[in-house]
């Protein structure tokens, strides 16, 4: 457990002494049983809500930290704050702050700030039971202080918490557009049925191999440790649809294949199997990079813009063609014939552009928002360790609102 710097007048206090432990009124209950009980209540286990069930076992304000299968290093969130009805399993303790002497919110932080893992038992599955978790020791500031502290952690987690909210209502609108521009466009045209439902009269239904070069499987090959040769995308390094091109490792390869296989601005990479199986990336200002085999690359033609493709490659009709292709089977994946067999909408190519743009915006709004709460979690982390350790101090935030 790292060292605890704190000020002198902070105490440090076994967490036995700081809390009510509610253990006993734990009940775990199995997966059968949990399907006979589905309801509105939390079920709460070791890291979180695994399920709701119809009744509840707490009311009220708790921290629930994991007993065993949790996460107990600093930062890695080994407890987390559970208010209102709720049941727990016996994978999590279920503690409260003593009246008048700590704060269940202060009391959370600090949990997640400490290394806990030396008062862990077990070698496959970790298990931190209630006597080494009794042990647990803490650094407790005076609890308006603890308030103090909670506010300013509390207030960095509402506003992370708001901004999620922003982007799920941003991807709720932009799915919203892209089911209504794909089918609808933008000129209020009449429409007239196809084989993937109804379109404008002016657009057409076309197969993708008609409007692309013949898609390519990517080159099967291992990554290099070395620093020399073009970077290896593969299907691990596009999480969340980006790519961090600092990470992607090496490929030494010829120069004949290194031609054959490099990427470009507006190539379009599809995973061909695995979790992601269908899943499209359009590459945009990559470094020299070639592609590996459980990848597939389309190349759009002129009349196809591949920045509207790749906004189709998101939509549900997308994926019902190629759900519909696998036939269930993940293993199988999708292939290059599957591809080219694709049907889409095809409008004009300045109203492609048109779609794009829209679709395009509320992308870049998503990634604003997604970068705001990178900057929130950073700063989160930051005040932690700062608050955690009395190097910065929440004694000039103390008034009689945070007090009482």
């Amino acid at each position: 457990m790292h060292k605890l710097s704190f000020p002198e007048h902070w105490e440090m206090i076994p967490l036995e002494n700081t809390v009510n432990i509610f253990d006993k009124h734990r009940i775990p209950l199995n997966e059968a049983h949990r399907q006979q009980m589905q309801g509105e209540y939390p079920y709460c286990g070791a890291n979180g809500v695994v399920d709701y069930v119809n009744d509840y076992l707490f009311d009220g304000e708790y921290v629930l930290l994991a007993e065993d299968g949790g996460y107990w290093g600093p930062f890695e969130n080994s407890a987390y704050l559970m208010n209102g009805k709720f049941w727990a399993n016996n994978h999590a303790h279920v503690l409260q702050a003593k009246q008048g002497l700590s704060d269940n919110y202060f009391l959370m932080c600090q949990l997640n700030y400490l290394d806990i893992k030396p008062f862990i038992s077990g070698t496959t599955r970790g298990k931190l039971n209630q006597g080494m978790m009794k042990r647990v020791p803490l650094a407790l500031p005076p609890l308006p202080e603890q308030r103090a502290i909670a506010h300013i952690l509390q207030t960095i987690q509402e506003a992370k918490s708001t901004r999620q909210r922003e982007i799920e209502l941003e991807r709720e609108r932009k799915a919203a557009l892209m089911d209504y521009l794909f089918s609808h466009g933008t000129k209020g045209e009449p429409r007239k049925q196809t084989e993937i439902g109804e379109i404008p009269e002016s657009w057409e239904a076309v197969r993708l191999g008609n409007y692309c070069y013949k898609p390519d499987y990517g080159y099967t090959e291992s990554a290099s440790e070395s620093r020399v040769g073009p970077k290896f995308l593969r299907i691990t390094d596009i999480q969340n649809d980006v790519v961090n091109w600092e990470t992607v490792p090496y490929c030494v390869c010829t120069d004949e294949t290194k031609e054959k296989y490099l990427l470009e601005t507006g190539n379009i990479v599809i995973a061909r199997i695995g979790a992601t199986t269908g899943k499209a990336y359009m590459i945009d200002n990559c470094p020299e990079a070639v592609f590996a085999s459980y990848l597939i690359r389309v190349r759009t033609k002129g009349n196809l813009s591949p920045i509207f493709l790749a906004q189709y490659f998101g939509t549900n009709n997308y994926w019902r063609q190629i759900d519909q292709n696998k036939g269930g089977r993940l293993k199988g994946g999708v292939n290059i014939p599957i591809l080219s067999h694709l049907v889409l909408p095809l409008p004009h190519l300045s109203e492609q552009q048109q779609i794009a743009e829209i679709l395009q915006a509320s992308d870049q709004k998503i990634a604003a928002l997604e970068r705001e709460v990178e900057h929130l979690n950073e700063l989160f982390h930051a005040m932690l360790d700062e608050l955690m350790t009395g190097q910065r101090s929440a004694v000039p935030l103390i008034d009689t609102e945070l007090v009482n």
